[in-house]
Formats: structure tokens, sequence, C-alpha cells
């Protein structure tokens, strides 16, 4: 069973797959970095100094209980949301362009024009018989 394990994590299909996961990952830490500390700090300067990450519509607010302990507030945070539409957007976005790129260079190999196929042994044969045949008187 430990074998078959092995034979099956070891083909390229799961290796490639694991490092695509892997770069993914790595990609959207990129992009959450991008999207909380370049483009959102920009549009809140922009707003007026405004942060999405604040943005909430609060249903109950926060109070202390009996016993002093304190009740969170119950609110729909929906700057959080907007942060995130806007860094899946961004990902579309960055996977789109890759996927056209990658889309143009296959478009490309595929318009470059085949070698001709080699001529069989026995066509060149026959080929050979009938150049000799020709020289003949």
């Amino acid at each position: 069973m430990l074998k078959e394990f092995r034979e099956f994590a070891m083909r390229g299909n799961v290796v490639d797959l694991a490092v695509g996961i892997i770069i993914g990952a790595a990609f959207g830490a990129i992009v959450n970095s991008l999207v909380n500390d370049i483009i959102m700090p920009i549009i809140g300067y922009v707003t007026g100094g405004m942060d999405f990450k604040d943005l909430s519509y609060v249903l109950k607010p926060g109070a202390t209980g009996a016993d002093g302990a304190a009740i969170p507030a119950v609110e729909i945070r929906y700057g959080l949301f907007i942060n995130l539409i806007i860094n899946f957007v961004i990902v579309a976005f960055a996977l789109f362009m890759l996927i056209k790129g990658m889309n143009q260079l296959k478009r490309k190999q595929e318009a470059a024009p085949a070698p001709p196929p080699e001529t069989p042994a026995d066509v060149k044969l026959l080929a050979e018989i009938r150049d000799l045949l020709a020289k003949r008187p």
C-alpha cells in the first residue's frame, strides 16, 4: 500500500497540482498585501480618510452583561466584504491575463508550419528505382 501511495504521489499531475496550490497561496498573500497595504489606503485617502475595513452596519450594539462581562456588538462588516471583492477582481484579472498570454503562445505554436512528414523507406526505394530506370538508355 505504501508503494502504491508513493507511485500515486510522484505522478507528474499530482506534483504539478501541489506546486500550483503552493504558488497560488503565495500569490493570494501578495494580492492581499496589495489590496490592504497599497490600494485601500489610496482609496481611503481619496475618500477623505475612510477605511473600508471599519465599515459596518451595527444590528445590536455591544453591552456589558450583569456579571460585568462584555457582550460584543452584532454587526454586518460589509467593508471587509468590499476588500475581498477587490482581492477577487485582482486575482481574476491576473489569471485572465496569464491564461490569455498562454493561449496566444499556443496559437503561435499551432500556426507555425509543421515539418513535412518523413518519406517512408519503401517510397524512397521506389524513387531510387525510378531514377535508375530513367538514366538507362
